[in-house]
């Protein structure tokens, strides 16, 4: 379970406490009033439970996934789409320059991916890289870090922008022993 799953896990059982009702009843009162739009029902959570801004709307979508099994499923199979999409074409060729870039990150433990139009965005409390296709024959990753000595590939960005660095991927072989530390300071400086 990654940190924001463990954040959200206290957060309902906090509101389980508060309403003194299960998560089960509660999406069963979402089910039994009709209401489907998130803005209704939060605000139905606001009003009769007395619950904040946040809670409404982190117990609404809760349970409107509930009442939706096959959502849960379909939001992996949704980042799967989207990076299919980025390697389509002539960006084809460098799916695997990305696969192994994700397998490595998938090592370190825990992540967040946040799907934006042309890129992912990986999280853990805050971003720290974000990869996709620069390109027809380039993949950029950019990392957030700091305090990381000179070097040829490691390309360091303006201040204000989405990452501190950036390094050119146009091969898998360039996913290698110099990368890898880059990308885990990253990930460890997100924490």
């Amino acid at each position: 379970m990654n940190i924001v799953d463990k954040a959200t896990q206290t957060q309902l059982a906090d509101i389980e406490k508060r309403s003194g009702k299960t998560l089960a009843h509660l999406t069963e009162l979402v089910h039994a009033s009709g209401l489907t739009k998130h803005s209704e029902i939060r605000d139905v959570f606001i009003r009769d439970l007395g619950l904040g801004f946040g809670d409404a709307a982190l117990l609404t979508g809760y349970a409107l996934k509930a009442l939706k099994p096959e959502a849960a499923g379909q939001e992996a199979l949704s980042v799967e789409k989207i990076v299919s999409a980025f390697y389509s074409g002539p960006k084809a060729a460098l799916r695997p320059i990305h696969d192994k870039v994700m397998a490595e990150i998938e090592n370190f433990g825990d992540f967040e991916i946040a799907p934006k139009k042309t890129y992912l965005s990986l999280r853990r409390k805050r971003q720290f890289a974000m990869l996709g296709p620069a390109t027809n024959s380039r993949v950029d990753l950019g990392l957030n870090m700091k305090g990381i000595p000179h070097a040829d590939r490691l390309l360091e960005m303006p201040p204000g922008g989405m990452c501190q660095y950036r390094v050119r991927l146009t091969s898998e072989n360039e996913v290698d022993a110099e990368l890898v530390p880059w990308i885990r300071q990253a990930y460890e400086s997100a924490s």
